[in-house]
């Protein structure tokens, strides 16, 4: 099974715990996928099967969209009500809550959760406290595209990857004199992979999986559809007129391999896709 395929995600798996599942049901062990969800999180997990699990180097469509929901009155060690309550404070209202989330619009230095996989010194944070050391504060420059309020402290968030939506709610709180964290979430898109797409691992007990090709995920590349093809089955270098420095080559309009300028007109081979 090649291509790429999209699971809504259910509450209380680890997305590792879906690609078990799936090398379960199809008796086959090339799966991996774009962008990790927590356990408590659910929806658009993006999975590469097969052959496809050789693009991922090079996909750019990663962002991301979310509905996620903002607790109020206590602080948590994962910024999620998952964690320990680390402190409870009288919850403020005093506040516009469309108008503090439009304050988050734009370039963030966003402090990463300390419970994450964010690595220091090739150390995650979340290893670093759960050995009962010190989790250094440890920020990187996000992207918000757009944040609107919903109902019930629920908001819906588009932005870049590596965005992390329980330090939204974590600061949001803080903005408004609380103490808060992330209630829920759910991953509602991740580049052009939306919820409506997805199918539930249930679906899949009954019904054909919907696999997207390969080529959606590479179109950021001129396709260039090579005469000598068994060249580039060989990986040898090759000779093409084009201007950009990194091309997919294709066979029957199918890609067989991305290949990046040396120099001059002669390219290499960077990864063979049969």
């Amino acid at each position: 099974m090649d291509g790429i395929l999209v699971i809504n995600k259910p509450a209380g798996m680890t997305s590792h715990d879906v690609l078990n599942r799936l090398r379960k049901m199809y008796h086959q062990k090339k799966f991996g996928h774009t962008g990790t969800l927590d356990p408590d999180a659910t929806g658009v997990l993006v999975v590469l099967c097969g052959k496809a699990c050789k693009v991922l180097q090079f996909l750019r469509d990663t962002d991301k969209k979310y509905i996620g929901q903002i607790a109020l009155g206590f602080s948590t060690t994962t910024d999620d009500i998952s964690g320990e309550v680390l402190e409870r404070k009288p919850v403020n209202e005093d506040f516009d809550f469309a108008e503090v989330l439009a304050s988050f619009k734009g370039e963030l230095h966003q402090k990463v959760p300390a419970t994450s996989n964010k690595r220091v010194n090739g150390q995650k944070l979340i290893d670093l406290q759960r050995k009962g050391k010190e989790v250094p504060d440890v920020y990187q420059d996000v992207t918000i595209y757009d944040i609107q309020a919903l109902d019930d402290y629920r908001f819906e968030v588009s932005c870049s990857s590596g965005t992390y939506v329980r330090s939204i709610c974590r600061d949001f709180a803080l903005k408004t004199n609380n103490l808060g964290c992330m209630k829920s979430l759910q991953r509602i898109q991740v580049g052009r992979f939306s919820i409506e797409q997805a199918q539930t691992l249930e679906d899949l007990e009954h019904q054909e999986p919907i696999l997207y090709p390969i080529e959606m995920v590479l179109d950021h590349f001129p396709m260039i559809e090579f005469e000598k093809i068994q060249d580039v089955y060989q990986g040898k270098r090759i000779s093409l007129d084009c201007e950009a420095d990194m091309v997919c080559i294709t066979e029957n309009h199918h890609p067989v391999a991305i290949y990046q300028r040396e120099n001059g007109s002669t390219f290499r081979s960077k990864r063979g896709l049969w």
